[in-house]
Parts: structure tokens; sequence; C-alpha cells
């Protein structure tokens, strides 16, 4: 060995004082090791080029990839070793070149003693190297580089030489760089590295990379040099950047749904006041336009409540079997009145589409968030396509950093011919509260509802779109494939009586929403006894011999939450009917470890007539 470099030499545990020993005594004995070895070796006596990858001797189990390549200008051979261990799936699509350790068997030179001859030209064994390396000059002028550092810093090779360094950084990593120049002494290593951009923000070419130093003096009287090695990270930091993303927006998921749940119960209140008083007004009175105005705004705030939940994942969906043409063709007159005269609906369907799972309503209403959208892109006119086709995945596939996996999905596109969407604005579409709309012309929660509601049911979004030529959003269903089976036909029947003479414990911790729930039922005829909380709740049962027909109980109390309240009261009395009433989705309850069985369910907010209908519904239920 004439020249190890600090990586090899930490990797194997060895100087590289004179007849030290060859490359190969580093590497496991194993039979497949061996093979490869002597293979490797062989072409090195041949001065041929070959890679291998062999298993080393001193860590366990620890795989590298080898190369060998001759050095025509001094008749030796570069053994050049890479970590070959294995990366995590969600690193495999993008560029995370390996760091390699090199070995350099060049003629020994006297002149500094323990380094090796440096000729300021590169050899080509470095041009090629996937690590980006520059010789420079003590003032910072590129002396020569190899191809990955100009495909980095994004500046012509033969521009490059002659450059300083120093110039192609920006502020606190040009200042870090010169600092930690001007400390190193010949033979030293910078082991801290230094974070460098190259390229503006909104660039797309946008490249970031790790920079390392180190200082040699090839010449006692040329004074100071350096070379300097960037390793391309831009493929990281995107995985970085999106992690941190999908942190953010979950921990406002979270966010949205709590707000979500504690405003459900003042808009229960508000909705449902009102509602009882324009039982009590009627358009003749004074008070009546008033008050409708009122029920109004406050049915406009559950629907931005629906939508916060749909973007957090906590809406309550009632999936069924759809066949997507049919879907469309339903929502077809509402999205044409929604667009206006100056933009033409088309619709385009596949042949024998698959069934999905989901519910109607919300796809509904995220195909009208999407539909309006478009619109909205196209002031001066344009043509609005509404698309449906099945898809065949036959492998895992990667759409935006996202893992979609094999399988049979059906896809809807919306298409639109508007002004489209930037590329920085593009990663923030499924934001809530981002919109590009002037003050008072969007809530920013439309996009990020549909995500909601596409995730929730399983399925997956994307969006492609060109400034000046139009947006796409796709959304892909996975194949329902349970069997179908027919609903009988429903024959109309006439109006719910919704009165009753049962007797009814009530159970919620919001007294003025307890109090407006205990007024319904009380108008329709039943016997209501209300507590604010678990624990009364069962004293409440105990002192009345059980005589309940019905509980209806909130979902989220303290310190016992309605579920375990509902387990409590069945273990007195087996069978108790239940209602469960909260602002959160069904779902939560019906999958949580605590869960409780045989219930009816009742999303916050709600009106005076469904919780009266509910009531009934549970009742007259086998």
């Amino acid at each position: 060995v004439a020249y190890a470099n600090p990586a090899w030499r930490k990797l194997f545990g060895r100087s590289i004082s004179g007849g030290d020993v060859l490359p190969v005594a580093g590497f496991s004995s194993d039979a497949e090791t061996a093979q490869r070895l002597y293979a490797l070796v062989r072409s090195s006596s041949l001065k041929e080029a070959r890679e291998e990858e062999l298993k080393l001797k001193n860590v366990a189990g620890k795989w590298v990839h080898v190369g060998v390549a001759p050095i025509s200008q001094q008749g030796h051979t570069v053994w050049r070793i890479a970590d070959s261990s294995p990366r995590r799936p969600m690193l495999q699509s993008v560029d995370s070149s390996p760091r390699p350790s090199v070995v350099v068997q060049i003629k020994p030179v006297e002149k500094p003693p323990g380094l090796p001859a440096v000729n300021p030209q590169i050899p080509k064994f470095i041009f090629d190297a996937p690590v980006a390396i520059a010789l420079i000059a003590a003032e910072g002028a590129i002396i020569d580089a190899n191809a990955t550092m100009s495909s980095i810093v994004g500046v012509e090779l033969a521009k490059l030489k002659g450059k300083s360094i120093f110039s192609l950084l920006q502020g606190q990593a040009e200042r870090e760089t010169r600092a930690r120049l001007s400390f190193l002494k010949v033979g030293d290593v910078s082991r801290a590295p230094i974070s460098v951009t190259f390229g503006d923000d909104k660039a797309p070419n946008k490249r970031t990379a790790q920079l390392f130093a180190c200082r040699f003096d090839p010449d006692e009287t040329a004074g100071a040099a350096y070379a300097v090695y960037m390793i391309d990270s831009t493929g990281q930091t995107a995985l970085e950047t999106q992690y941190a993303q999908s942190q953010k927006l979950q921990a406002i998921g979270q966010l949205a749904g709590g707000i979500a749940h504690d405003f459900n119960n003042l808009l229960t209140v508000i909705n449902g006041t009102a509602e009882l008083l324009l039982q009590r007004h009627l358009p003749g009175d004074p008070s009546f336009t008033d008050l409708n105005t009122i029920h109004n705004t406050g049915l406009r705030a559950a629907s931005l409540v629906r939508q916060l939940l749909a973007f957090s994942r906590q809406q309550t969906l009632e999936p069924q079997v759809l066949h997507l043409t049919d879907l469309v063709a339903d929502w077809t007159i509402t999205l044409r009145r929604l667009i206006g005269e100056r933009v033409k609906l088309k619709t385009e369907h596949g042949r024998d589409l698959w069934p999905v799972l989901a519910d109607p309503n919300q796809l509904g209403n995220a195909l009208i968030n999407l539909s309006v959208n478009a619109r909205d892109a196209m002031q001066n006119g344009g043509t609005l396509t509404v698309r449906t086709l099945n898809l065949q995945l036959k492998e895992n596939t990667r759409f935006d950093q996202v893992l979609m996996p094999l399988g049979d999905y059906v896809v809807i596109e919306v298409q639109d011919t508007g002004h489209g969407i930037s590329k920085e604005n593009l990663s923030k579409v499924f934001e809530p509260f981002f919109t590009t709309k002037a003050v008072g012309h969007g809530t920013g929660l439309g996009l990020s509802s549909v995500y909601g509601i596409v995730k929730q049911s399983g399925g997956y979004i994307f969006v492609d779109s060109e400034v000046g030529k139009g947006t796409t959003f796709r959304i892909y269903l996975p194949r329902h494939t349970a069997p179908i089976i027919a609903k009988p036909i429903e024959v109309a029947k006439p109006p719910r009586d919704l009165t009753g003479e049962e007797t009814i414990l009530l159970v919620e911790d919001e007294d003025q929403l307890r109090e407006l729930a205990k007024r319904g039922l009380m108008m329709r005829g039943y016997k209501v006894m209300d507590a604010s909380c678990g624990e009364e709740a069962l004293e409440l049962f105990a002192e009345h011999g059980g005589k309940f027909d019905l509980i209806v109980s909130d979902v989220v109390m303290n310190p016992m939450d309605g579920p375990t309240l509902i387990k409590e009261i069945r273990k007195l009395k087996p069978g108790m009917r239940a209602i469960l009433m909260s602002g959160y989705a069904e779902e939560v309850f019906r999958s949580s470890p605590e869960r409780v069985d045989n219930f009816l369910f009742l999303a916050k907010p709600f009106k005076i007539q469904e919780l009266q209908g509910k009531v009934k519904e549970a009742l007259e239920a086998e």
C-alpha cells in the first residue's frame, strides 16, 4: 500500500507505514467472499476494472462495495470501498450516493513524508467519483475539479477552474468555510460538515450538499493548498422537508380535531336554540329574519367544522359500494350550476368501472371543491373535464415520493384549462388555510378537506400542474372486491311519528347543550333525567332501579367517558339501548381498545329533529 486515506485506515484499523499488508487482508475468508476477492485481485494484476460485493473480516455481517481500477499515469491500481449497507425504503428513490473509502496504490514520495504526491490535474478515478472534489489554492481559486463538483454547483467544468470557491457559496456557508480553512494545519481534515446550498430557493435545480475540506502543501515553497469535498444531500434534504411537512400537517390535524369537537358543542346549542325559536316565530314575525340569519350562519359554521374534521380525518363516514359512473352522473347537474356558463363541463367514463367503497356525499363534496377551484382558475372561461378510469398497478409505484401499493384502483381525474399552479405553491395546496385567492373569497380548507376525505376512504390524491396550461387532480380509490349485496327496494314511508313516552337517561357535561337536548326530547313526550358526568349517571341509574329505556350520552367526559359508562350500566342491565354523541368520527370509538358494541351514533352538531329521530330509531330497533 503506497497510500491510504483516513477512511480506509479507520475501516481496517491499519497504518500506512512502509511494508503494510495488501488490502485483501481486511476481508472475510468465507467461500463466497474469497471467490469474489480472487476475481478482484486477478483483475487488478491484469490492469482491468472490476466491481464486487465483499464481506469484511473485522465487522460482523458488514458488506461493502469494492471496485478496482488501473491508474495509467503511475501504472498502479486503485481500490475503492463504498458502504453497501441496506438503505431504508423511504430513501430508495432519492439520490443518496455512498461515501467512498479509497486506497490508492501510487509511487511513494519523499516530501512531505506520509502524504501522496499531488498532481494539480485530478486523476480519472477521482474525476469519475460520485463525491464532488476540488483542489483549491490558499486564496480560494479552484485549481481543478471533478465532474460531480461541476454538477452540484451548477457551473460548467471549464468555467469552474480559476473561479473562487467562496464566490459559489452564500452567506453563512461562505463565512464558515473561510474560517474552517484558516484553522486547518497540514494534513488536517475537517470532520464536521458545512451545509451549503446552490441555486435559488424557487429554482427547480436547487442543490444542497455537505462540505468537508483538508489541507495539504504539495511544496514547502508553494504555500497552502486544500482539497474540498462535497457530498450531495439534495435528496435527503427533500425527504427531511417532506417529513417536517407531514409532521406539521399531523399536528394541525390533531389541533383541528380538538377545536372542532369543542366548537361542535357550541354550534349545537346555537343552531338548536335558533331552531326552537323559529318554531315559535313564523315568517310574518318581526324577529323571524334575525333568527333565520343566526340559524343559517350557524349552519355555515357547522360546514366549516366538517371541513376541519375532514382534513383531520375524524369525520363520520357512511361508506357504500359505489360505481363512480353513477356518482359523477348524479352530481353533474350540481357541478354545472356551480361552474357557470363560461366554463364547459365534459365527462369521460372508462368502460366497466370497478366498484369502490366510499361515502357518496363526502366524495360528492370532494368533486364540488375541486370543481369550484377549477372554475376560479378559469376566470375567462375554459373546459372542466371529469374523467373516470380503471388502473391496475402490477408493482409498487411512487408518485411525488408517496409509495402506492400494487393493486387495482379506480381513478377520478378533475382537469381544468386554467392558469395553473406555480411550483412553489404546488407542494402547499393541501395545507389547511393556504389559499392564493383574495381575502373573503376562500377559507383555504377546500383542498385540505378533499385530501382528508380521500385519505379517510383509503385512497390517494395527487396534483399535476403547469403555469398557463392548467391543473389535473387525480384521486385513486382502491377497488372493492367483497361480494356486493343487493339492497331491497325501499317503499316510501309516511312521515315518522317522533313522539314517545319512554324514560331516557341523558348524560352531557356541557350544561347548555344538555338543557337544549332535554327540552327537545321532553317536547316530544319523553321523560328525561339528566346527568353532567358518568358517575352522576350511575347514581341516578341505581337510585331509580335501572328503570330507563334508553341512555343518550356524550363520548368525551371526565373522569368517566361515554363508552365506559355504557359498559358499567350494561353490567347492571344487559341489553340497555344506547346512543353516543360526539364531534369526533364514529370509527374512533368502534376501533378503540375500550370500544363498546351495539350503539347508535349521533354526530355533533345535530339538529333537534335529528336527535329526536335517532332516539326513535334506537327505541324501535330490535
